[in-house]
This record gives C-alpha cells, sequence and structure tokens, in this order.
C-alpha cells in the first residue's frame, strides 16, 4: 500500500512540473501574442494556483484546510 501511494505523490509531483511548462506555453493574449510583465505573471499565479487545487487532500483523501491548506498549496506552486 505505501509503494502505491509513493508512487501516486511522484507522479504528481511530476504532472504538477509538467503543468508549470504547460502554463508558460498558455500564457498568450487573445489575439496569440504572449503576455508579459504583469499580466503574465498574474496568469501564471492563477494558473499554478489552479493546478495545485485539487492535489490539496490528505491521506484520507479529505480536502485540507487552513494551515495545512496554505502550507501545502504555497509549497506545491512554489516546486511547480
Amino acid at each position: 500500500m505505501k509503494r502505491i501511494l509513493l508512487a501516486a505523490l511522484i507522479s504528481a509531483f511530476a504532472a504538477g512540473s509538467a503543468m508549470a511548462a504547460s502554463c508558460e506555453t498558455m500564457a498568450v493574449s487573445k489575439d496569440g501574442k504572449p503576455l508579459a510583465g504583469a499580466a503574465k505573471t498574474s496568469f501564471l499565479k492563477k494558473c499554478k494556483a489552479d493546478a495545485c487545487e485539487p492535489k490539496a487532500v490528505d491521506k484520507n483523501g479529505k480536502a485540507l484546510s487552513g494551515a495545512a491548506k496554505g502550507s501545502f498549496l504555497k509549497k506545491c506552486e512554489e516546486g511547480a
């Protein structure tokens, strides 16, 4: 059971880093030009937060809340 959980955790982090690359490629305006400056920063922050939000669950499958959720999201977004 521990091996399965470890494999799922590793694949989740791999998917998170793949999502970060995806966020970079998705950062384009409506007319197809790459975003720059504050618009790009804002878009990347929201994209990374949206990617990490579904992963914020405890070992029993319940959604994290409070300080645990904040800590998890901060770590996830930095890694993504």
